[in-house]
């Protein structure tokens, strides 16, 4: 038993400003709205002056500190050993447009990390893929060597120097054989094709994000209408808003069926936008992400990549040698700070952006929530909301 105690609990209800979670075998037992005496036996962690969060669940990142996750099989386990320091208790793994043998690897990896998770790892969810079905003209750090259109038999218009030809088929099938790995499928359905493709993946039991699109608003409207749920870093690399013309991103903040990510870098995306589209759909319809790559947690000036794609690490965001943004280098704890601090969200709300709304439409039932009967996945943070301690199921991973 593992007592929390003195610290402010941010509940999925309500803030207690100094109170305790009882710990019992790995799930939350009670929770007090007081700093109650140790239990006899009782391992007691006296938190005076800390708050206690849910742990974070980040549904987009590509990797941390020199590792990205398409590096080999064993890289998505080197993430998940990195990200509990950043307050990470689960992740999405989440790929760039690549072949279907490294995709192949990449959800070999997943499956390998899932079966076994190494003491204090972060807890490996089902991949994220920013797949090849997406639009060139909206692909931002994206191979286009790499990209296809959903539609049987099709190539891609481009080909790398000494890579083989492969087609969108090749890589349904990897999808389809190891579907139980992939979670999100990142999707611009203008594409020809792009529509069946939503239903397809959709009866899967795959949850589809509308992404590196530059769908009309119809367009759009028609891929929720077919099952499309989720949208990827919204506002980055889709059809924006103007009066006559809504976009996708004008689809996204009018549905409350999508829950839309958000990359709460401040670089991204303004945090007055960042205000704005979190007061149209709320907090329960936005997931705060990183977006993160292998530059994350490194120093600036620090040469990495995403997947094979040189970039560079700056003081805020990672670059492709001509200087596009190429993902980021925030980490979820950024994240949090930056909802608190500039955006200006309740600890509540901010924590919901983090944990809560991710779990929830990942259907996480055990995590997310400081909840009586939940896992106890816990970051501890001190005043200033860095990362004091991360906890799985009451155990200290950082």
């Amino acid at each position: 038993m593992i007592v929390f105690a003195g610290a402010v609990l941010v509940l999925p209800d309500r803030v207690i400003d100094a109170g305790s979670i009882v710990v019992d075998d790995g799930r939350i037992e009670s929770i007090h709205q007081r700093a109650i005496d140790k239990p006899a036996g009782a391992t007691y962690l006296d938190l005076a002056g800390h708050i206690i969060v849910p742990g974070f669940i980040d549904v987009h990142v590509h990797g941390v500190e020199g590792v990205d996750v398409l590096d080999d099989q064993q890289a998505v386990a080197r993430v998940a050993a990195l990200l509990p320091k950043y307050g990470v208790t689960a992740f999405c793994p989440t790929s760039i447009a690549c072949p279907p043998e490294k995709l192949s690897a990449l959800l070999a990896g997943v499956q390998a990390a899932r079966a076994a998770r190494a003491p204090g790892s972060a807890r490996v969810l089902p991949a994220h893929l920013e797949s090849n079905f997406i639009n060139p003209e909206f692909k931002g750090a994206q191979p286009e060597t790499c990209l296809r259109l959903p539609l049987r038999g099709a190539h891609g218009a481009h080909r790398a120097p000494g890579e083989r030809e492969f087609t969108g088929d090749e890589i349904l099938a990897v999808i389809a054989k190891q579907r139980s790995t992939v979670g999100i499928v990142t999707l611009a359905p203008e594409l020809p094709g792009g529509i069946d493709l939503v239903r397809d993946l959709v009866t899967l039991g795959l949850r589809v994000s509308l992404g590196h699109t530059g769908a009309s608003y119809d367009e759009a409207r028609a891929a929720i209408d077919a099952g499309a749920r989720h949208a990827t870093h919204l506002f980055n690399r889709m059809s924006l808003m103007s009066s006559r013309a809504p976009g996708v991103t004008g689809a996204v903040l009018e549905s409350n069926a999508v829950a839309a990510e958000l990359i709460c870098d401040g670089v991204h995306v303004h945090p007055a936008l960042m205000s704005m589209a979190i007061r149209v759909k709320t907090a329960r319809r936005m997931m705060a992400i990183t977006d993160g790559t292998a530059g994350a947690g490194l120093p600036a000036g620090s040469r990495t990549r995403i997947g094979d794609r040189p970039i560079v690490v700056t003081e805020r965001c990672a670059l492709l040698d001509d200087g596009t943004l190429a993902g980021s280098v925030l980490s979820m704890d950024g994240a949090f700070r930056m909802l608190v601090n500039e955006v200006k969200l309740s600890l509540a709300d901010a924590s919901r952006m983090c944990s809560t709304t991710p779990a929830e439409e990942l259907g996480l039932r055990d995590q997310g929530a400081i909840e009586v009967g939940k896992t106890a996945d816990l970051v501890v943070l001190g005043r200033n909301l860095h990362v004091r301690g991360t906890y799985l199921a009451g155990e200290r991973a950082q």
